[in-house]
């Protein structure tokens, strides 16, 4: 039987979780894409820690800007975009905090961050490998920018990674291109580089995209593997909840821009709290209704030049209320459970088992 609180109350704020559990923590991001159309807000607010050890998934539909959270943590966003609000504070084992969002573009430091303190698998292998550099000269040239380790050293450091996420015949690969290796291969290679330098932080891409279902297992098996034996904490930027399930241990939930629920991945997936949760975990294909239509959530994203009054879920909520989700600025997010937390009006009067007032 699902038990609901009768109350919400506001959730703690970004700055009060845990520093000494997290090894990232988000606070009030706000990018900004200057263009044509105006200036279109990407990610809006966006508040989220990565558990020390652990995986946070962060999902939601194509366009909420996922990517745009991953690429803002490395300081990627290229213009016409900008960081315009918000801090990005990581935490490493050893040493001060570091507001990743107040470093300069050129700052030293971030350089010596990206590649080894924090790393990222990208979306496509392929584009993430250079086609006119062997694999071995990625390789090593990863490794020699952020460990003090000569030509041979850092050629067999580079055989016992690729031999560690399970590339048969590591040695010979050195001397072969992107483009000999399959997509599996080189997504292997692409994790390889990630985690060749011990990353304290580990950035996940929609890692398995381009691959088919039984690789793209394989691969978020060994993500999981190598976590566990290196102690990594993982950010998983994904739209597919069945690899959440298995692989997750809290989500974040991501709409147009902002967190609308965030929490434990058991608790969420069982009893999600805002509509548009709801909607994602019906819309997955199940063997129990195999022969059902199923149902999709209404309408579509709206465009980020549009920059609605209240709730930015309302149009297409099953729920919403006239004169109440629709005006004001978007709901902040609050306590809704042990942990859990979502930006609703009416999460506690859309329960099942409620009838919506």
């Amino acid at each position: 039987m699902t038990t609901t609180p009768t109350t919400m109350t506001p959730a703690c704020p970004p700055d009060t979780l845990a520093s000494s559990d997290a090894v990232l923590t988000v606070d009030g991001l706000r990018v900004r894409f200057d263009t044509e159309e105006g200036q279109l807000y990407a990610v809006d607010g966006v508040s989220f820690s990565v558990p020390r050890g652990k995986m946070l998934a962060l999902v939601g539909e194509s366009g909420c800007g996922k990517s745009t959270t991953a690429y803002s943590i490395l300081r990627l966003i290229q213009k016409p975009g900008h960081i315009i609000g918000g801090s990005m504070r990581f935490f490493p084992r050893d040493g001060h905090p570091i507001d990743l969002a107040a470093l300069r573009d050129k700052d030293p430091l971030l350089y010596r961050i990206r590649g080894g303190a924090i790393s990222m698998i990208f979306q496509e292998p392929m584009a993430a490998l250079s086609p006119v550099y062997t694999i071995g000269n990625q390789l090593c040239e990863a490794i020699r920018l952020h460990q003090h380790l000569s030509r041979s050293q850092a050629r067999q450091r580079a055989i016992a990674m690729l031999g560690h996420v399970g590339i048969p015949g590591p040695a010979a690969r050195l001397s072969q291109y992107p483009f000999e290796l399959s997509g599996g291969m080189c997504q292997r290679v692409v994790i390889a580089m990630a985690m060749i330098g011990n990353p304290q932080l580990l950035i996940a891409d929609e890692p398995t995209t381009a691959l088919d279902v039984t690789i793209q297992a394989q691969v978020m098996g060994l993500i999981k593997r190598l976590q566990g034996e290196m102690g990594t904490s993982t950010l998983l930027i994904t739209h597919n909840l069945g690899v959440v399930a298995q692989m997750a241990d809290e989500v974040a939930v991501m709409y147009l821009g902002r967190i609308v629920e965030r929490g434990p991945v058991r608790q969420v997936l069982k009893h999600p709290a805002h509509p548009y949760t709801m909607g994602l975990l019906a819309s997955l294909p199940g063997l129990a209704r195999s022969k059902a239509k199923l149902p999709a959530i209404a309408g579509a994203v709206p465009s980020l030049s549009q920059r609605l009054p209240g709730c930015p879920f309302h149009p297409r909520c099953p729920h919403a209320q006239p004169g109440r989700c629709d005006i004001g600025t978007p709901p902040a997010m609050q306590s809704f459970s042990a942990g859990q937390y979502v930006a609703c009006l009416r999460a506690n009067e859309i329960q099942p088992g409620k009838v919506p007032q």
